[in-house]
């Protein structure tokens, strides 16, 4: 009977999130089936929320089967399909309600603030209480900062035309224009990353001897009993790892539907205005990438967490905006990119910021603070925007 209920516990400790999620998104279809759109919105979320974190998680072993830069590139890429699928399915209540094109717009743009401020600045905040100082590859972030600011000068072409009173046309095709090119430049960034320049983007020598020195430590002060991983997921190889990613994914786009129908529902009813729905809508999507961030940088594995923070912001921007236009363009919905001011304002803001915190390699815990101040303010600002 003991041995009973220890295998439950540990199956409960391994699996709980995937039962969490299924679960919440069955209730969720149950309370958007009965009409009690809040209640629905809440387990969509939940069961979101819940259901990515597996999928980080599957993520991870594949991505611990690769070295970086491939194995960050695994997770960021497996996070931004549920983005994608999170906002395109509330892009298609734009056929009865347009303002939901904001809203979507709000996303694209408050998914790298989530990453780039609270991803990055929670878990730089957590390592720099646990580890004085944590150091990590310095061109990562050159790297990727520049990526960053020539995307953003990108995103700021359309935005500027609507600002001078161009044709909803011409922003239009000016808006396919800059989404091909964002895709072109995701293509170069990619081989730039994985083939040519990919010391750019792993753990410098320096740190790992710093990190190795406090593995052994902690070898010496504690006697530690290696046990073998029962966690199903473990025993996987790659195409299985990917097959479960994509299951989850699935079902995951079922929670997503209740979420986007009742949720932006309940946000016109109570008046949420499009930035805050959007920072809701990345916070969902991006909680799972912040778990994994905050273990990382407990672990000093802080070039991970740049790696993440900065990889999931490239990705957002450069894979979502042309894909989202593209599915936009095949459901017959005119989707733009002129971004309102506060949204290109906070994104180029945001870049500054992780460029000047990360520039000199090393990170400490104030550095954190001062992200998750500027995401507070943002967050203060979008909500009376």
């Amino acid at each position: 009977m003991e041995n009973n209920i220890n295998k439950f516990r540990y199956y409960l400790e391994d699996y709980w999130d995937i039962v969490l999620g299924v679960l919440a998104i069955i209730v969720a279809f149950y309370f958007h089936k009965i009409g009690l759109g809040a209640f629905a919105t809440l387990f969509a979320a939940i069961g979101i929320g819940s259901l990515s974190l597996t999928v980080s998680e599957v993520a991870e072993i594949l991505s611990e089967r690769f070295q970086e830069p491939y194995g960050s590139f695994v997770l960021t890429f497996s996070a931004v399909v549920v983005e994608i699928i999170l906002l395109y399915i509330i892009l298609l209540q734009a056929f009865t309600n347009p303002e939901v094109i904001n809203t979507v717009k709000g996303g694209i743009i408050s998914a790298v603030i989530v990453d780039m401020n609270v991803l990055l600045g929670l878990a730089v905040f957590l390592g720099g209480l646990k580890f004085n100082q944590q150091q990590h590859n310095k061109e990562t972030s050159s790297a990727y900062t520049t990526i960053l600011f020539v995307t953003g000068i990108s995103l700021l072409v359309p935005s500027l035309l609507n600002q001078t009173k161009h044709s909803e046309d011409l922003i239009y095709e000016v808006s396919i224009i800059i989404s091909i090119l964002l895709m072109a430049f995701y293509i170069i960034i990619v081989i730039f990353q994985t083939k040519t320049h990919t010391h750019f983007f792993k753990q410098t020598a320096k740190s790992r001897i710093f990190r190795l020195k406090r593995k052994m430590q902690e070898k010496n002060d504690e006697h530690i009993e290696d046990e073998e991983d029962d966690y199903i997921f473990e025993k996987f190889n790659n195409l299985g790892l990917v097959v479960s990613i994509f299951v989850f994914i699935a079902i995951i786009a079922i929670g997503a539907e209740v979420f986007a129908n009742d949720g932006i529902k309940l946000a016109k009813e109570y008046g949420v205005s499009s930035g805050i729905a959007g920072l809701i809508i990345a916070i969902v999507a991006v909680a799972p990438e912040i778990v994994t961030a905050i273990k990382a940088a407990k672990n000093d594995e802080i070039q991970r967490v740049v790696n993440i923070a900065m990889g999931a912001s490239t990705v957002s921007i450069l894979l979502t905006v042309p894909i989202l236009m593209f599915l936009a363009y095949i459901s017959g919905i005119r989707f733009s990119l002129d971004f309102n001011p506060l949204e290109i304002g906070a994104l180029i803001l945001t870049i500054i910021l992780a460029w000047k915190t990360t520039e000199e390699g090393h990170t400490n815990y104030f550095e954190g603070i001062s992200h998750l101040m500027f995401f507070t303010a943002f967050a203060i600002i979008a909500a009376y925007y």
